[in-house]
């Protein structure tokens, strides 16, 4: 998995490429843990390059949510989502934890 961090006035974008699984995901909770400790809980996800997101990226996300939503500081949203991942969304039942948004412009406009 690959990555990057734009810090934006309102929010961190973090763009994503590659598979989130088992191995990844530890990976990317590090990334959005990190971005927590400096005080940043508007958060921003670029999932086009993302092909696959297994349930332990799924149980990261879910922790994250939970982690920026806390005391209502901000939030995960995500944008560019492939549609394989978010019928997996619907079958998790997740789908209204996190909102999703067509492009990356929009889920930074969000915030």
């Amino acid at each position: 998995m690959e990555h990057s961090v734009t810090q934006y006035k309102r929010c961190v974008l973090v763009t994503l490429k590659g598979r989130i699984d088992s191995m990844t995901a530890p990976e990317m909770g590090k990334i959005i843990k990190s971005i927590n400790d400096e005080g940043q809980y508007k958060i921003a996800l670029d999932m086009t390059g993302v092909d696959f997101l297994s349930s332990a990226g799924w149980w990261t996300l879910i922790n994250a949510q939970k982690r920026c939503k806390q005391y209502n500081r901000g939030e995960v949203v995500m944008a560019c989502l492939d549609d394989k991942i978010r019928e997996s969304m619907d079958l998790v039942g997740i789908r209204n934890y996190f909102r999703l948004f067509d492009d990356v412009t929009t889920a930074v406009a969000a915030f």
